[in-house]
């Protein structure tokens, strides 16, 4: 199959041998056997150019919706039945060639294509049969009947054939574009939030190594943890299959809160969540109480869950500086983690928007349907 998908669409040089058909003709005409030679010779010569005419064009992207294939392919019709009825023969031979030229250049319209190939076989059949009653009549009919739609019918798959290849590889490239932003988006909510989580918990050793050393050990064993843990959803994101815990990261937010001095204040309530919609804000509160720490300055933090039958709200609200993000790379747009969570949550149908809270402190809002068939399918 693939290498079918692969032959080359045919061009001006598969048309061209085509042009041997005549030789019987040209001949005739070297030896003396045609009636005014000039005449004929030059006919032929006309008739290779006109052929060539109506096929490159006809094969020319830029010129195939033009005009210029119906003028030459007209005079080439033109032609032929002067050549054909003028000398008979095998100058009938001029109208295979005829019906392949007007293949190329009517493929674009069907009904004409078969309108002319309808003509173009009666006429070869007529005039055979009233000029020299050869035996071959029918054959030669059919077959200038059939070239032409051959020809149209080859193009015209070959074209799709290559459109689809362009597509395949259109697809093929936007896969791996969004799996390469999945995979920085992973590698920022985790490597953000994890090296957060390492500074701060290595500043309350350095606080309080001096006063209360097994405290100091605590963290310090957090800190291993933490590095074990990140190692881990490392290798998980890079193979595509971490999914975040929701539960899980409210126990590190309140860890991480506590850790930085900021009063933790963390309620869920509601049904049970899906695990998609889940692991959705347990991204959002990663990336949430991270820049919290990082950035807000604040003395108090907010999470709150609240889970309705169809649809969920998650709520982050701290009593810091309004400042919630890292620092914007465009204005008014937030920073690099909560874009890419908005992107997320808006491919699941919810929402994510933030700001400063009145004079102080910042609110982050995210909201998820609840996926029903989803939950239906957990719970079997």
């Amino acid at each position: 199959m693939e290498r079918t998908l692969r032959l080359k669409t045919p061009n001006r040089r598969t048309f061209m041998p085509w042009l041997f058909i005549l030789t019987g003709d040209v001949v005739d005409l070297f030896r003396g056997k045609v009636a005014l030679p000039w005449l004929a010779g030059t006919g032929v010569a006309v008739f290779i150019a006109l052929y060539l005419a109506t096929v490159f064009t006809g094969l020319d992207e830029h010129r195939r919706k033009t005009t210029a294939p119906l003028i030459a392919l007209g005079a080439l019709t033109a032609l032929t039945y002067a050549l054909s009825i003028g000398y008979g023969g095998d100058w009938m031979l001029c109208f295979p060639l005829l019906s392949l030229a007007a293949g190329v250049a009517l493929r674009d319209r069907g009904r004409w294509l078969s309108i002319a190939m309808g003509v173009f076989g009666v006429t070869v059949g007529v005039v055979l049969s009233v000029r020299s009653g050869a035996e071959n009549v029918l054959a030669i009919a059919w077959g200038t009947s059939l070239s032409g739609l051959v020809a149209a019918a080859i193009l015209n798959l070959s074209e799709a054939v290559a459109q689809l290849r362009a597509t395949r590889e259109q697809l093929a490239h936007a896969a791996v574009e969004r799996e390469r932003l999945r995979f920085s988006r992973d590698l920022h909510d985790l490597l953000g939030h994890t090296m957060s989580v390492i500074v701060v918990k290595a500043e309350a050793v350095r606080r309080l190594a001096p006063r209360n050393l097994d405290a100091a050990l605590g963290q310090a064993a957090d800190i291993e943890a933490v590095g074990r843990q990140a190692l881990t959803e490392i290798r998980e994101a890079v193979t595509g299959y971490r999914e975040g815990s929701l539960a899980t990261e409210l126990d590190r937010a309140r860890s991480l809160l506590d850790a930085s001095g900021i009063a933790a204040d963390i309620r869920q309530s509601g049904p049970p969540l899906p695990p998609q919609t889940a692991a959705l804000l347990g991204w959002v509160v990663r990336e949430g109480v991270t820049n919290v720490v990082r950035h807000s300055g604040a003395q108090r933090c907010a999470v709150e869950v609240r889970g309705e039958p169809d649809r969920v709200h998650l709520e982050i609200t701290d009593d810091g500086r309004g400042v919630g993000s890292e620092p914007a790379a465009v204005p008014g747009t937030g920073g690099n983690g909560l874009k890419g969570l908005t992107e997320r949550l808006a491919a699941a149908g919810g929402s994510l928007t933030s700001g400063p809270d009145g004079r102080r402190g910042f609110r982050l809002v995210a909201e998820l349907p609840v996926d029903e068939n989803d939950e239906e399918e957990r719970a079997a």
